[in-house]
């Protein structure tokens, strides 16, 4: 075991990170990567401020839900008090039926400010592909 200290995670990494936890789905363990006073703007607009309120929607919406994630992209010039930084790539799952899918196109809006999440914003074809099953649109 190294006694050598740990490198801070670089906002992408922290990213990365609440993701890879939140996906399990472990909202508690995904809160160590957020800031008091999060902000959260969901699919549909929706205010959220704690990670259990993502996981809660989700469970509402999904019988399960993973994302694959395709790239993490920081926008250059951010700086340790504020780094933008996107998560992009397919959700899959399943749908409260049990009905599988996959390839549900979605991309996160992330500020991190001194190595943690302040805001979050989440978009995704769910709706889309929602209202394909409801027979009220093609794709």
């Amino acid at each position: 075991m190294s006694d050598a200290p740990q490198q801070p995670l670089s906002p992408a990494q922290v990213v990365d990170e609440f993701l890879r936890i939140i996906m399990i789905p472990d909202p508690a363990g995904a809160r160590r990567f957020t800031a008091p006073g999060l902000r959260i703007r969901f699919t549909g607009g929706r205010a959220m401020s704690d990670p259990a309120e993502c996981s809660a929607f989700n469970a509402t919406r999904y019988r399960w839900v993973k994302k694959r994630i395709e790239r993490t992209e920081t926008v250059a010039g951010g700086t340790e008090a504020e780094t933008v930084v996107y998560s992009i790539g397919t959700l899959h799952g399943e749908w409260p039926d049990g009905t599988p899918f996959e390839g549900n196109r979605y991309v996160d809006r992330y500020v991190v400010s001194h190595g943690l999440i302040t805001q979050m914003e989440v978009w995704n074809d769910s709706a889309e592909w929602l209202m394909v099953r409801a027979g009220l649109t093609r794709l």
